[in-house]
């Protein structure tokens, strides 16, 4: 007798998923990821009205899809795997866009979930959108971002939240001007001060004595609106050498009054070369270099002549560091992740590396953005009236600076470690900022006065 057997079920197989390796940037943040400091950027947009939920979450989804590079997940893999890769899965995993319940603390809630949390990266997209609604029935709201900076930067999610504007009000999103920098009068002034010695120590950002013994997790945020620098016709310095000396001084103060050794400042500063239109490059697209600055050049209170003259050397400085060709994140970076070792083992010698040239890692980083190039129209919801940005920080670093300008005006994201500042210290630091800042505008005001006398005089009639 011939025994029968039950015939076998096929479950049908899913294709395989695209696969792409991580580029050099997403690597190195993946190498250096550590308990307790969240690498996720954090962005709020406020808008005069509130979105439709179910239009929102439609025109979310199909910018996503729009834009399928953000439509990633870390793909699993072995130990002895030698890199890093994205699944590309053409749709979420999850509903990114949430709807909490309105609430006063609703937003403080959400602010603080966004500094200590980023999204997990086994979840396609690594990106959340809650929109934190007004419970006043004419009143506006937040929508308060988290990215995953492994995965994309702001700008690459800001073009995405564009897309996004465009489907749900029907509005354009291609930039609003092209981000070529004017033309520049030539620097007169020949005479470059030193920025210190290259192999130096980097200054530190003195840590506030009160707070407290221990390790503290997570992120401290302050987020202000300032008038934004001006930018006489054909000054050599932009606003951002303006908003790198103003960190800079900020920096030299605090350190002044907490006693901590004088060294060259030096300050990270993002370079972004991707166009803004449709076609973007989605990801993380910014080189990293350092801007310094010795320490003869901040080691007493400025005048306004010594502000023009630190602001025409940054501007030279700058300038120079566009122009030099240089791997994103340095030539160290990219040995780091050459695949020559399993990525364990990579991420182990990255981590090791890190503690040992802390000394040297810069003092900060400042992210200025720049004008939002997007309208960011919510039709009903009505037009982004701010745009706030903040970049996460690790310890040595331990504050980052980032700004962005809407409708004429300066957002500030402040953010630091709790392992460096307290609440209270972190607001006394943007109390500077906000002095410097006002300072450095008026020497640039004054610098315009003095080269075009007769056009100031027909100003003020």
């Amino acid at each position: 007798m011939t025994a029968v057997r039950p015939a076998r079920r096929e479950h049908p197989v899913e294709p395989a998923l695209a696969r792409i390796p991580f580029p050099h940037i997403d690597e190195m943040s993946r190498q250096g990821q550590r308990p307790g400091e969240p690498i996720a950027v954090h962005m709020e947009i406020r808008l005069p009205g509130q979105p439709d939920p179910a239009r929102l979450r439609a025109a979310f989804g199909a910018a996503l899809r729009r834009h399928s590079r953000i439509l990633v997940r870390e793909a699993p893999g072995r130990w002895y795997r030698r890199r890093y890769e994205w699944e590309l899965t053409g749709a979420p995993d999850v509903e990114p866009v949430g709807f909490p319940p309105p609430g006063p603390d609703a937003l403080a809630r959400a602010r603080a979930l966004a500094l200590v949390e980023a999204p997990p990266l086994t979840l396609s997209p690594p990106v959340r959108l809650d929109v934190i609604r007004s419970s006043a029935t004419s009143g506006g709201c937040v929508l308060l971002c988290r990215i995953h900076h492994t995965a994309l930067d702001g700008p690459s999610f800001l073009r995405v939240l564009a897309t996004a504007a465009e489907l749900y009000g029907g509005a354009g999103t291609g930039p609003t001007s092209d981000r070529a920098a004017p033309a520049c009068a030539e620097d007169p002034e020949q005479a470059i001060l030193d920025p210190g010695p290259a192999l130096a120590r980097s200054a530190r950002v003195a840590p506030d004595p009160a707070r407290g013994a221990g390790h503290r997790a997570g992120n401290g945020l302050v987020l202000g609106e300032l008038p934004l620098p001006p930018r006489p016709p054909g000054a050599a310095y932009t606003v951002n050498d303006q908003l790198l000396v103003v960190t800079c001084l900020m920096i030299a103060h605090w350190n002044r009054l907490h006693g901590a050794p004088t060294r060259p400042i030096r300050i990270t500063m993002p370079v972004d070369d991707r166009p803004r239109g449709v076609d973007m490059p989605i990801g993380n697209g910014t080189r990293l270099v350092d801007v310094a600055f010795g320490a003869r050049e901040y080691d007493k209170e400025p005048d306004p002549e010594t502000i023009l003259a630190l602001l025409r050397r940054t501007a030279r400085r700058t300038k120079a560091l566009r122009a030099a060709p240089r791997p994103p994140l340095g030539r160290g970076a990219a040995l780091l992740t050459a695949p020559l070792l399993p990525v364990d083992l990579r991420a182990s010698i990255t981590r090791g590396l890190g503690r040992a040239l802390g000394p040297w890692t810069s003092t900060t980083l400042l992210s200025n953005l720049g004008r939002i190039p997007y309208p960011l129209d919510f039709g009903d919801a009505g037009r982004a009236n701010a745009v706030w940005v903040s970049a996460p920080t690790r310890m040595p670093r331990g504050l980052t600076v980032t700004t962005t300008g809407t409708l004429g005006r300066l957002h500030v994201g402040l953010r630091w470690s709790r392992a460096l500042l307290t609440d209270a210290a972190g607001r006394e630091l943007y109390g500077l900022f906000e002095d410097y800042l006002s300072a450095v505008s008026a020497a640039a005001r004054s610098s315009a006065v003095v080269a075009d006398p007769i056009a100031h005089e027909g100003g003020s009639r």
